[in-house]
C-alpha cells in the first residue's frame, strides 16, 4: 500500500503530469506528434519476453478495422530494459486519419497521420526562449539581473562595472555563456533565413504579445544579438561568461535572485574577460588554450546577422564591424576558450575551435566576397572534418561543441566542384560513423548518452538534413527521422522530451526548473537534457530523485531518464538545445509542406507565397491614391511579354485620370483585383490582434469594392484573390474574406520591394531604389528557395516627392531574374500551379 499512497500523493503534488499506464510486458513506441502521409513512418515494438511477432497491424480509430498489415522483419534483440525489439515500418501507408498500431500483445497510443502534424511546432519552441530572457522577462513581466555586471581577468581593474544585462539564462541556473548563446542565436538566424514563411508574428520585440511586423524568431535572435554586442563591446574587448557556479543556490525565480557573489559593488555578477588562459576564481579552473572558439562563434553570428539585416544599413554595418574584429581576435589567439568553474568541477569543456573559425570565415566570405576568407575557411575545414564525438561512446561535457559543424554547410554552399563535394563528404563520414552504431538497435541510437544527449541528437538530425540538402542523398533519411521520433516519444520510456509538445501528450511534467517547481508555470517548448548512461547518473553530485519513478520499468544499468525535478542531468531544459531544436522543427515543417504538394506559405490565414519548389514569381502592384507608373509598367510588361497582377482600390478604379491605363492593363490580360474600396486600416500597427473595423464595416467596404470592379466586368469568380489595404491584416480579416468567398493574399516578406512607396521626407524610413533592387537579388542568392513562389509587391504609383521611381527599374529586374530561370505569372496562375 505504501507505493500506491505515495503514487497518489505524487499525482496530487504534480497534477500536470500524465498518468503512465503500461501493458504487461510489451509496448509500442510512437512519435506522439504523428506522421506526415508521404513521410517515413516507423514505430518500435519492445518486449521483456522473447516471443517475436511476425506481423503488425494499423487500425483505424473511426472504424476499428485493420487497414494496413506489415511484416515485422528481423528482430534487433535486447536494448536497455527490453529483451527483444522490432521496427514497425508503415511508410507505405499514406491515408490521413487517426490510428493505432497492434503487434503481439501490445497496442500503441492513438496517433495522427496528416499534412499538418508539424504545423506550428517551430514557433512553439520560441516560447521557452522568451521565458529564459534575462533583463526584461516577458513571461514574468518583470526585470531581472539588471545590475550585471563587474569584470574579472580583464585589462581593466577587477570589479570594474560594465553593462551586460540581457540575453538568455543558460538553463534552470542563471549563468550566461557566449558559447551557447552565440550558437543558439546562429540557429535562430539560420532558421529564419532557411525556412521563410514558417515563422509567424505574434509577439513584439520585447517578447510581449502583439505583432511588430517581424517574424518572432527574428525578434528572439535579436535579443541574443543585443547581448552578444555587449559581450564584445569594442574591437579589443571580448568577454566569455557572465556569473559562475556560485549561482547554484536552489530554486528561485530570476526576478527574485538573491545570490550574493561576495565580490564587487552592487548586486551584479562577474563577467569573465576572454584572456585565452585558464580561469577559475575558486577551487577549480578550466583548461583554456586560446580565444578562437568564442571569437569564431561571435564572428559567425555577427556576419550572418549583417547579411540578414542588410536592409538596416546602420545595424548591418555594426554587425559587420563586430564580426571582423572578433575574427581577428580568433586569428591572434588560436585555441579553445572554456567556461570558468568555481566551487564545482563541472564546466563546458570545449576542446575544439577550428570548426568555429571555419564557420566564421565562411560567413565572412558570404558577407564580403573576399577570397581570403574562403581560403581560410577551406583550411580550417580540413582541420576537423568530422565532429569528434560522432562514432564515439562518450565525451566530456560539451567537449566537442557545437555538436555539429554548420561551417561545412555554409562553406560547401559557396564552393565549386570539386571542393563542395569534398566538404560534403565530411558530413557523410560523420553520419556513417553514427550509423554504424545506430543500425544495430531498433531505436537507431548512435548518439552517446552523455549529459545533454538530446542536444547531440538534435544536432545530428540537423547534420543529416544539411547533408541531404547538399548532396541529394536520401540514404540516411530513416536515421534522421528516428532522431526526430526519439524526441517525441519513440524511445524506451515512451515520453516526449519537449515540454507541452504535443498538447495532451506524455511530455515532461516535473522538470528541473524554478518556474515549474515554485509556481507551477509551464515551460512550453523547452527541450530537456535527455537520457544519460546509468554510470553517469550514479556518479553525479547532489542528485536525488524527489518522488517515485513512473518510468521505473524502463530504466536500466545502460541508460536512464527521469521526469523528476531532482534529476538535473536528464530533465533540465536548456536554451541552446531548444534553439537548435527550433531549427530542426522548422525543417520538419518545411518538409511536411513540400511532401504534401501544397507548398504555398501562409500567415494569419492569408497566402503569402506560392510553391517554394518552382521558379515562378508573381509581380503584384497595389494602388490607391497614386498611379503615375501605370503606363511605364504596362509598356514593360508588353515588351517583356509577361503578365502581372494589379490590386487596386475602389478609389483608384473611380479616378478618371487612371481609366485609360486600367483599360490598357485589362486589354493585355493582366489580373485586376481588389485592394479594398476606401483603403481603410483594418488593425492596429503595433497590436495586430486589435481590430479597427467591424465585420460589417469590412464586408460593406469589400462589397463596394466589387461593385466598382463590376463596372469593369470583373466578378469575384474572375478575381478570387483579395489583397488587404496597407498589406496589413490579421486572422479575423482573413476569415471575413473567406466568408465573402475570396482568398486573402499578401506579399512575400524578405525583400524591400514594398518600400518603393517611401520618399526622402520620411527620413530613416526612406529606402532608395538601389537598396530595394539589391535586396531582391541578395535574397534570391542567399535563400535556399531563392525567390521561388514569391509574391513580389510594388506600387503602381508613388508620392511626387519620390523622384527615384522603382518602376523605372522594372525592365532591369525582370531581365536579371529571367536570366536566373524565373517565370513571371499572374497571381491566379502562381497559386494554381501547386
Amino acid at each position: 500500500m505504501y507505493f500506491w499512497r505515495s503514487f497518489f500523493l505524487f499525482i496530487l503534488l504534480f497534477p500536470g503530469m500524465a498518468i503512465k499506464t503500461f501493458a504487461a510486458d510489451e509496448w509500442i513506441r510512437i512519435n506522439q506528434l504523428g506522421y506526415i502521409p508521404k513521410g517515413i513512418k516507423v514505430a518500435v515494438w519492445a518486449s521483456k519476453n522473447n516471443a517475436i511477432p511476425k506481423n503488425f497491424q494499423l487500425v483505424s480509430t473511426q472504424t476499428g478495422s485493420v487497414i494496413f498489415s506489415g511484416v515485422t522483419g528481423a528482430p534487433f534483440g535486447a536494448y536497455g530494459p527490453f529483451s527483444q525489439t522490432l521496427r514497425l515500418n508503415f511508410s507505405a501507408f499514406h491515408t490521413p486519419g487517426t490510428y493505432y498500431l497492434t503487434c503481439g500483445n501490445a497496442r500503441s497510443p492513438v496517433f495522427t497521420i496528416g499534412d499538418d502534424v508539424y504545423a506550428g511546432i517551430a514557433d512553439f519552441g520560441l516560447r521557452y526562449l522568451r521565458q529564459q530572457r534575462s533583463g526584461f522577462n516577458p513571461f514574468l513581466k518583470d526585470s531581472c539581473h539588471t545590475h550585471d555586471g563587474y569584470t574579472m581577468y580583464g585589462p581593466m581593474p577587477d570589479t570594474t562595472r560594465i553593462n551586460v544585462w540581457g540575453g538568455w539564462h543558460d538553463a534552470t541556473d542563471y549563468l550566461q555563456y557566449v558559447t551557447t548563446s552565440a550558437n543558439a542565436t546562429f540557429h535562430l538566424l539560420s532558421a529564419y533565413r532557411d525556412f521563410p514563411g514558417i515563422f509567424t508574428d505574434h509577439y513584439q520585440a520585447n517578447g510581449l504579445e502583439g505583432s511588430n511586423g517581424m517574424a518572432d524568431v527574428l525578434d528572439e535572435a535579436k535579443w541574443g544579438l543585443d547581448w552578444l554586442l555587449k559581450m564584445h563591446p569594442r574591437k579589443d574587448w571580448m568577454f566569455n561568461q557572465l556569473a559562475d557556479d556560485r549561482d547554484h543556490h536552489g530554486f528561485r525565480l530570476p526576478d527574485e535572485d538573491s545570490v550574493d557573489y561576495g565580490v564587487g559593488p552592487g548586486l551584479g555578477r562577474p563577467v569573465y574577460f576572454a584572456t585565452g588562459k585558464p580561469q577559475g576564481l575558486g577551487k577549480y579552473k578550466n583548461r583554456t588554450t586560446g580565444v578562437a572558439s568564442t571569437a569564431g562563434k561571435f564572428s559567425s553570428v555577427f556576419a550572418l546577422a549583417a547579411i540578414i539585416y542588410q536592409n538596416n544599413p546602420s545595424l548591418a554595418s555594426l554587425f559587420k564591424e563586430r564580426s571582423l574584429s572578433a575574427y581577428e581576435m580568433g586569428l591572434a589567439k588560436p585555441g579553445a576558450c572554456q567556461t570558468a568553474p568555481n566551487r564545482e568541477p563541472y564546466f563546458y569543456e570545449e576542446d575544439n575551435w577550428t570548426d568555429d573559425m571555419e564557420l566564421a570565415a565562411a560567413e565572412l566570405y558570404s558577407l564580403t566576397g573576399e577570397k581570403s576568407y574562403y581560403t581560410q575557411s577551406i583550411r580550417y575545414s580540413k582541420e576537423e572534418k568530422v565532429t569528434p564525438w560522432m562514432g564515439q561512446d562518450t565525451a566530456r561535457h560539451y567537449q566537442w561543441y557545437p555538436f555539429h559543424n554548420f561551417g561545412h554547410y555554409e562553406l560547401a554552399k559557396e564552393a565549386a566542384a570539386p571542393e563542395n563535394k569534398t566538404i560534403t563528404s565530411y558530413y557523410k563520414e560523420g553520419i556513417e560513423r553514427v550509423w554504424n552504431k545506430a543500425r544495430k538497435n531498433a531505436f537507431y541510437r548512435g548518439v552517446p548518452f552523455i549529459w545533454c544527449s538530446n542536444n547531440l541528437n538534435t544536432s545530428f538530425a540537423i547534420q543529416c538534413y544539411l547533408y541531404r540538402q547538399l548532396s541529394g542523398d536520401n540514404r540516411f533519411d530513416e536515421l534522421a527521422q528516428a532522431c526526430f521520433d526519439w524526441l517525441f516519444g519513440c524511445n524506451p520510456w515512451g515520453t516526449g522530451m519537449v515540454y507541452g509538445l504535443p498538447a495532451g501528450g506524455d511530455t515532461p511534467a516535473d522538470p528541473h526548473s524554478s518556474f515549474s517547481q515554485l509556481k507551477h508555470y509551464p515551460l512550453d517548448g523547452g527541450m530537456v537534457d535527455g537520457p544519460v548512461y546509468g554510470s553517469i547518473f550514479k556518479n553525479l553530485r547532489g542528485l536525488k530523485l524527489m518522488h517515485e519513478d513512473p518510468y521505473a520499468a524502463f530504466q536500466s544499468d545502460y541508460v536512464v531518464y527521469h521526469d523528476d525535478s531532482g534529476d538535473y542531468s536528464t530533465n533540465e531544459p536548456t536554451t541552446d538545445g531548444t534553439a537548435s531544436l527550433v531549427y530542426l522543427m522548422a525543417a520538419k515543417e518545411a518538409e511536411a509542406r513540400n511532401l504534401s504538394g501544397n507548398n504555398t506559405v501562409t500567415a494569419y490565414g492569408g497566402i503569402i507565397r506560392g510553391d517554394t519548389t518552382k521558379k515562378n514569381i508573381a509581380l503584384v502592384f497595389t494602388g490607391d491614391e497614386f498611379g503615375d507608373g501605370i503606363y511605364s509598367i504596362a509598356r514593360t510588361l508588353q515588351t517583356r511579354k509577361i503578365h502581372a497582377s494589379f490590386f487596386l482600390t475602389g478609389n483608384f478604379y473611380r479616378n478618371p485620370s487612371f481609366k485609360k491605363g486600367i483599360q490598357l492593363l485589362q486589354k493585355d490580360s493582366n489580373y485586376l483585383g481588389s485592394h479594398s474600396d476606401r483603403h481603410p486600416l483594418y488593425c492596429d500597427w503595433t497590436n495586430r490582434d486589435s481590430l479597427l473595423i467591424s465585420r460589417r464595416q469590412f464586408l460593406n467596404d469589400l462589397t463596394a469594392a466589387y461593385q466598382e470592379l463590376k463596372q469593369w466586368n470583373i466578378t469575384p469568380k474572375e478575381a478570387p484573390y483579395f489583397l488587404p489595404a496597407y498589406e496589413w491584416y490579421n486572422d479575423s480579416i482573413a476569415a471575413w474574406t473567406k466568408d465573402f468567398g475570396l482568398q486573402l493574399v499578401n506579399f512575400t516578406p524578405g525583400t524591400r520591394s514594398n518600400a518603393d512607396y517611401t520618399f526622402p521626407k520620411m527620413g530613416e524610413k526612406y529606402v532608395p531604389g538601389d537598396t530595394i533592387y539589391n535586396s531582391i537579388l541578395h535574397y534570391e542568392k542567399k535563400s535556399p528557395s531563392g525567390l521561388n513562389g514569391f509574391i513580389l509587391l510594388l506600387h503602381i504609383g508613388t508620392d511626387p516627392d519620390r523622384t527615384d521611381k522603382f518602376y523605372d527599374r522594372l525592365p532591369q529586374l525582370i531581365d536579371a531574374l529571367r536570366e536566373k530561370g524565373y517565370r513571371f505569372l499572374r497571381i491566379d496562375q502562381l497559386l494554381k500551379e501547386q
